[in-house]
């Protein structure tokens, strides 16, 4: 195993009741150097090696919440990070089983993933009965909390389809490597200070070919696929399904199914195929690209790279100034007709050109 950037932390409680102090040794301060950088993301490839050193002498007197799991912010090395913290109940084998099983496996996921919209995964922890997951710190929290703070409908085609590509280019390198979040909704997108978007939290993630083996569904009821509520066999496209309800979000700042509690709105799209209504000012090519999303049949919705190439022919149209359903003046009609592909609704039939 290659040496530890990382050495031996002690993690002690500050005044503070919500900040974490990560003390390490002065050669973790370096700057590292590809290498090491490759190095040390191989270190993590091992399942054993997630287990690191947590040294501190009082863990079980740990102030916990009442729930299993607790986020806090530390500083490690004058970097602030994530601390994902699950307490792990000595009384209760079924929970106790069901969260152990679920920090493996969300660990083994994240020290495998590096891409710039997923978030980056630094270190683990492991001492019974405090388990730990060390993030980059996303300084802007949830997508939802962002939105939570806006006036309906009030953002802009050209944020809407900046949030948009982050989430979709992340979620198309996730199925690039095997992996569905099966839990993709407003909560697990994170913002820095960028106001750039990562994918997060993997506890209820899994590899493609292990998913079958699984019972139950997964994921949370106003974002989840309506064969996953169903409990019917599934594929990855239960995620694109929950892109779509992400979309929806963005384009209204609105929860989804808002007046009808979760149950309500897992009958709604499971037995009456029920959608969030699409508001009259949203962008035809974005209304339609939603609809293929959250369709009933998950062979009609769209893989992600299919997402991202629609997106990014949106983007550019919107940063060259052209509206995506209209266009009144061209330079030269060939030059026009290709810059404009993927600017108008691919329902339309037709896209008006001035001789």
């Amino acid at each position: 195993m290659g040496t530890s950037c990382f050495h031996s932390f002690r993690l002690r409680k500050s005044r503070s009741k919500h900040l974490l102090q990560f003390l390490s040794s002065s050669s973790s301060k370096k700057q590292m150097n590809p290498d090491m950088v490759n190095m040390e993301k191989r270190r993590f490839d091992s399942l054993e090696s997630w287990s690191m050193i947590l040294d501190s002498e009082n863990v079980e007197t740990w102030e916990v919440s009442k729930e299993d799991q607790e986020e806090w912010t530390a500083d490690l090395s004058q970097r602030a990070v994530a601390v994902k913290m699950v307490r792990i109940p000595n009384q209760n084998k079924e929970t106790r089983s069901k969260l152990e099983q679920q920090f493996k496996s969300e660990v083994a996921l994240l020290s495998r993933l590096l891409h710039p919209n997923i978030v980056q995964f630094i270190a683990a922890c492991k001492k019974p009965p405090v388990y730990c997951i060390i993030t980059e710190y996303m300084s802007q929290g949830t997508l939802r909390m962002y939105l939570n703070k806006k006036e309906p409908y009030s953002l802009s085609t050209e944020t809407v389809l900046r949030l948009a590509l982050d989430i979709s280019r992340g979620m198309e390198y996730l199925h690039s490597q095997g992996v569905i979040h099966r839990d993709l909704k407003s909560n697990n997108l994170l913002l820095n200070d960028e106001m750039r978007v990562k994918v997060a939290d993997f506890g209820t993630s899994c590899l493609e070919t292990q998913c079958l083996e699984t019972k139950g569904n997964m994921g949370t009821y106003r974002w989840m696929a309506p064969e996953m509520i169903r409990e019917k066999p599934y594929t990855r496209k239960v995620d694109v399904y929950s892109f779509g309800i992400v979309l929806w979000e963005l384009t209204t700042c609105l929860l989804p199914f808002q007046g009808m509690t979760p149950v309500q709105a897992a009958f709604a799209v499971a037995e009456k195929n029920e959608r969030p209504p699409l508001p009259e000012s949203c962008q035809p090519p974005l209304a339609h690209l939603i609809k293929r999303c959250w369709a009933e049949n998950p062979a009609k919705r769209p893989d992600f790279s299919d997402i991202v190439s629609t997106l990014e022919k949106y983007d550019e149209c919107v940063k060259e100034g052209f509206p995506l359903t209209s266009h009144s003046r061209l330079v030269s009609r060939n030059a026009t007709l290709e810059r404009l592909k993927g600017c108008v609704s691919m329902s339309s039939s037709s896209i008006p050109v001035l001789g």
